[in-house]
């Protein structure tokens, strides 16, 4: 008898093992393809703020989702004008309009951005020993990019909060610093 609790006690190990892998394998963002880069026209790509313009031949990883989001995403914060004429090209997507350096608004990563589930709604931003409140009104797009919607820019990593110059003042980071930073954000 013992000898068959032990081998149930193994097997229900074994299972609940498995199904803990395969939710964690779950959770994890994988790339969902890539796109071929091509040069953009000339004058075509803006590059303030340090902004990558795509390369002909080049590929680029794609994705449709972001890492899931807790009370203290990890993430990459960079630094994007949504003003117009800025390095954020088109307006928002949230609201169809372009927004001060002056506020602290961000785009987020695809998977983040939620098909607009965080439009106009606010998240606090951890970094550099400070905090700050910013209101998402776009999305730095993970799935496309190398085009004239996308500013002839790659597509985004899974993993970004694209931020203005307001954000990154608030965190008092400074200024010769700006452009890739790690922080952690969650939902306000």
């Amino acid at each position: 008898m013992k000898a068959f609790s032990m081998k149930n006690s193994v097997f229900l190990l074994a299972i609940l093992v498995l199904t803990y892998t395969l939710h964690i394998e779950a959770q994890q963002c994988h790339p969902s393809g890539r796109i071929r880069g091509t040069n953009p026209p000339p004058d075509q790509c803006n590059q303030e703020n340090d902004s990558d313009c795509c390369k002909n031949g080049k590929y680029y990883t794609t994705y449709k989702c972001s890492p899931p989001a807790s009370s203290s995403t990890k993430a990459t914060l960079t630094l994007n004008s949504f003003q117009k004429g800025g390095d954020g090209g088109a307006p928002s997507e949230c609201d169809n309009q372009y927004h001060s350096d002056d506020t602290p608004v961000v785009a987020l990563s695809t998977g983040w951005y939620s098909n607009g589930n965080r439009c106009l709604n606010y998240i606090n931003i951890h970094g550099n020993g400070k905090s700050v409140k910013a209101m998402v009104v776009d999305e730095c797009d993970s799935t496309m990019g190398c085009d004239s919607d996308h500013d002839y820019q790659p597509p985004c990593p899974n993993n970004i909060v694209d931020a203005s110059k307001a954000v990154w003042k608030a965190l008092g980071v400074p200024e010769s610093d700006w452009g890739e930073m790690d922080i952690y954000w969650s939902d306000a």
